[in-house]
């Protein structure tokens, strides 16, 4: 089976079923005739841009990362309003506390922004911690986070 057949079934899986880790999502594959080893899957997770997020049951589930008309820095502020709690600063990272189950869906669309301020996320269940180069550039994001809050 080549990448873009598995990467087509890991999509179709995680859209039809809730699926929450990655031996659950390695079964599926399996149980569908595919045979895929975890750091296999990892990739395809990071290339795929799947995410974890909170469902309407309140179950944390994979999900595929989509962009969508609203252009990225009103996706933020949107994001950030709905389950952004906090953040500090500390010299070049900021920390970020969001509600449970947002972490990663929130460090996901900074991500995608790829602020110059930003050199990289680090994203947990309810918390961020994005890596700055210098104080200054933390000092500048800091600012247009709390603007977000605002907007």
């Amino acid at each position: 089976m080549n990448k873009t057949e598995r990467q087509s079934a890991l999509a179709r899986i995680i859209n039809q079923k809730p699926i929450g880790t990655q031996e659950e999502l390695l079964s599926e594959l399996k149980r569908a005739g595919i045979d895929a080893t975890q750091a296999t899957i990892s990739r395809d997770i990071r290339e795929m841009r799947i995410v974890k997020a909170q469902d309407a049951t309140g179950s944390v589930r994979y999900t595929l990362f989509r962009g969508d008309s609203e252009s990225q820095l009103e996706r933020l502020a949107n994001s950030v309003r709905e389950v952004g709690l906090s953040i500090t600063r500390v010299e070049f990272l900021n920390v970020i506390k969001t509600l449970p189950s947002n972490g990663n869906l929130l460090a996901a669309i900074l991500d995608e922004i790829k602020f110059p301020q930003v050199v990289g996320t680090v994203a947990g269940h309810d918390t961020i911690v994005v890596i700055s180069p210098d104080v200054d550039s933390a000092i500048w994001f800091n600012a247009q986070y709390q603007r977000a809050f605002t907007d």
